[in-house]
């Protein structure tokens, strides 16, 4: 008893109830959104020149009668099952189109976070280590300029100068990775680029100042007085510690990838999730709507998840203050 009991005070066990009372509130929070929505429901569904009868066995059908709290119940009963409704547009299950389109944000997302990652963290490590030397100054620089540049003109400007002038990548399309893996990677390294300018911007921001605030700590001084190489205390010392903070933005950040991908897939014609969205939007296909609107709430809560029991790893004193 006293195991289970533990076990449920523990810090996972916390944020795993957390996390599920935020997806209910969420949820509640997504449906009463689209019903507060302009217009009729029905009349979007059947279309402008649609005669009554059609609208009423239409409203009969999705329950759309009933009151919203009988219909917030019966959207959740069938959502646990898998089922997130039909779309008006298309006449298929949303989460069959919502898994169709998935694959391909979530392999976009992956590359621009790969990117971001690399280039972020060893730039801000570069950055921070050369203090006041040229190298500090060109990785602010081109950090600078990747915060800077609206993500649609940084993606015309790098289709014009690699895709038209120098034709060494794709301007648009896709083709999936087990179809023709060169051609998949070829079509997602600008668009991955584009998406992960931004976070590579702010992830070197954020691990130079802390490894600045590291790198001047007691820990790291003694490290160096008892004669440890400079590699093994800056990899071992000064960035672990520093993986705190960087790792908080990035799961901050990783939800603005979803979202950032909506604007990344129209500059370059990608039939991911966020051009799924945009077609349901201006379709006003609530159905579809509704689904993707929860779907992405549903990996943000997950990543934020995710990412604090990471933190538990990185630093162990959070996972034993949460057992208190």
């Amino acid at each position: 008893m006293g195991t289970v009991r533990g076990y449920l005070s523990s810090y996972p066990a916390r944020r795993i109830g957390q996390s599920l009372l935020t997806l209910v509130l969420v949820s509640i929070t997504v449906f009463a959104g689209v019903r507060a929505m302009p217009g009729d429901t029905a009349q979007a569904m059947a279309g402008e020149q649609s005669s009554p009868e059609v609208l009423a066995a239409i409203r009969e059908e999705y329950g759309l009668n009933d009151n919203i709290v009988v219909q917030y119940w019966n959207y959740v009963r069938h959502a646990v099952t898998g089922d997130f409704g039909t779309s008006a547009r298309s006449g298929l299950p949303v989460l069959d189109s919502i898994l169709d389109a998935l694959p391909i944000t979530l392999e976009l997302a992956a590359l621009a976070l790969l990117l971001a990652v690399v280039l972020g963290i060893g730039a801000g490590i570069v950055a921070a280590v050369r203090r006041g030397k040229p190298e500090e100054w060109l990785a602010n620089a081109v950090a600078l300029l990747g915060m800077s540049v609206p993500t649609f003109w940084l993606g015309m400007l790098l289709v014009l100068a690699f895709a038209i002038a120098m034709p060494v990548f794709a301007a648009s399309g896709f083709v999936p990775f087990g179809q023709d893996p060169v051609e998949n990677i070829r079509r997602l390294v600008l668009p991955a680029i584009v998406l992960g300018s931004g976070l590579a911007a702010v992830v070197m921001r954020q691990t130079r100042a802390a490894m600045l605030d590291a790198l001047s700590s007691d820990y790291v001084r003694t490290a160096r007085a008892k004669g440890l190489s400079a590699r093994t205390v800056i990899g071992r010392h000064a960035l672990r510690n520093s993986l705190v903070t960087v790792i908080t933005v990035l799961g901050l950040q990783l939800g603005m990838l979803i979202s950032g991908a909506v604007v990344t897939e129209q500059v370059f014609v990608l039939p991911g999730f966020g051009k799924l969205t945009i077609d349901a939007v201006f379709t006003r296909d609530y159905a579809m709507v509704q689904g993707v609107v929860l779907f992405t709430s549903a990996a943000y809560i997950l990543i934020n998840l995710l990412v604090d029991l990471l933190y538990s790893v990185v630093d162990p004193r959070i996972r034993l203050g949460g057992s208190r």
